[in-house]
């Protein structure tokens, strides 16, 4: 598969994930889920929607350990979430 429709495939399949929920919560992982996260040592910020569903950051497509992330504001100035550990 090329590189475009790569993208676009996930872009696609991301969109369908998150494109119309509202966030309506933002904390770092619980103690009890850190325990579910298979060795995590970094507790990641977790966005919550509406829905009940869940964003949570990690620092690779495995799933190794939990992940920091990058905001970027409409003046693209950026800022950190960073990982608690």
């Amino acid at each position: 598969m090329d590189t475009k429709k790569l993208i676009l495939k996930w872009q696609n399949s991301t969109r369908k994930l998150l494109v119309g929920k509202t966030i309506t919560h933002v904390r770092y992982l619980k103690d009890e889920e850190m325990e579910g996260m298979d060795g995590w040592h970094y507790r990641p910020a977790v966005i919550i929607f509406n829905d009940g569903s869940m964003l949570i950051p990690q620092s690779d497509d495995e799933g190794n350990e939990g992940g920091a992330m990058l905001f970027q504001d409409k003046d693209k100035k950026h800022h950190i979430i960073p990982v608690i550990y």
